[in-house]
């Protein structure tokens, strides 16, 4: 279950040259061979690709009968521009893997040299390489592929670092961890105008002086109760960058935010009705639409239990600290089917933010996060 001081080695470099060439969600073509061409030498049973768009997953079977047990990495870069100044840092002019992705992924490469040695002793695991995290579409799109049914799995693990947390520490528990979250564009017409003569049009304007605070009002309780609710206005558009017309159309976006997927359909019925209240109002037509969807991440009890347990063989400390979290995370979907869940992995109290254009995955997790995941495999599969 160790890792050699070369596969250690030759994991970091792979890892800092995925790093110089990060591809962000939906289009990870080039990450998703690399993949696949770092792992043939494991020789897995089984490889998909192409699910849900650049996804890919590589099985180690037994041969017999036993567990689907699925562990679970990103490929997705950020369309951040980098400022490291690592020597590996990104050739991509704005964009980066300023989110650790690439780091997750060497984890998982880890298993894949482990497994390659010696398959499980009953069973399957499948390393699942996936898609488009950071837009909310990459999860759905795998699970949706019909070939996802090939190696659907009874249990789903993933990890996250976490800047801000002590080095190697772990932060785990069950029930919800990431809230469910969408961004709702509300897009407001009326009629344009010359701005000498405002009133032969129809201005969005007092709308969206109105909805600005009345979105956010919308939100309930602390992020400590069940019901929490929040509402975030994150962009705003009017008219024509031009002195000389009165606009007649705007877009207000907000990302509405839940600890529980229920509370979402809720805030979203009330957000619709608010908008198109205010519209009519002022006689305008409201229309919306929403974009990167993530349902809630919730931690299935047995499948904490099987990593309390490896955490324990492993030595390593753990606490349900500083969760859950206001942020997202589409591994949640894995759970509709399958026991699932997900722990975070500290990357030191003063290590640099996630989405930081400082940020850099620390390449000493590789080794405690491959061995968390082969200690649950092992103690799952034998």
């Amino acid at each position: 279950m160790t890792l050699t001081n070369r596969d250690l080695i030759e994991l970091t470099e792979w890892r800092r040259k995925l790093h110089r060439q990060p591809e962000i969600s939906n289009e990870e073509e080039k990450t998703a061979k690399e993949v696949v061409n770092f792992l043939a030498d494991t020789a897995p049973d089984k490889v998909l690709t192409g699910l849900g768009g650049h996804g890919v997953a590589a099985v180690y079977d037994s041969g017999k009968a036993g567990p689907t047990v699925l562990f679970r990495s990103e490929l997705d870069a950020l369309p951040i521009e980098e400022l490291s100044g690592v020597e590996h840092s990104s050739q991509v002019p704005g964009k980066s893997h300023m989110c650790g992705h690439d780091g997750h992924t060497a984890i998982l490469a880890a298993l894949g040299r482990q497994l390659g040695r010696e398959r499980p002793a009953r069973g399957r695991v499948v390393l699942m390489f996936q898609p488009a995290e950071e837009t909310g579409n990459g999860a759905a799109g795998v699970v949706a592929d019909p070939r996802f049914g090939e190696i659907q799995p009874d249990f789903a693990f993933s990890l996250h670092n976490l800047p801000g947390v002590p080095f190697g520490e772990v932060r785990l528990k069950a029930g919800t961890v990431n809230c469910a979250s969408r961004g709702m564009r509300i897009v407001l017409e009326g009629k344009t105008a010359h701005s000498s003569m405002p009133e032969t049009g129809i201005s969005p304007m007092p709308a969206v002086s109105e909805l600005m605070p009345a979105l956010p009002a919308l939100g309930r309780g602390t992020f400590t109760d069940e019901d929490f609710g929040m509402v975030t206005v994150t962009h705003c558009s009017m008219g024509e960058a031009v002195f000389g017309i009165a606009p007649g159309y705007a877009e207000v976006w907000a990302t509405l935010r839940t600890r529980r997927d229920e509370r979402m359909a809720e805030q979203v019925a009330a957000a619709e009705e608010l908008a198109a209240k205010i519209a009519a109002k002022h006689g305008l037509s409201a229309r919306f639409d929403y974009h990167e969807i993530f349902v809630a991440s919730v931690n299935a009890p047995d499948a904490v239990e099987h990593l309390n347990r490896a955490l324990d063989e492993e030595g390593v400390a753990r606490s349900e600290a500083a969760l859950p979290m206001r942020a997202s995370e589409d591994f949640g979907i894995f759970g509709h089917n399958a026991k699932s869940a997900m722990f975070f992995l500290g990357a030191g109290e003063r290590h640099p933010s996630l989405h930081n254009p400082d940020y850099d995955f620390p390449d000493d997790l590789i080794p405690i996060g491959s061995r968390i995941f082969m200690r649950t495999a092992r103690n799952l599969l034998g």
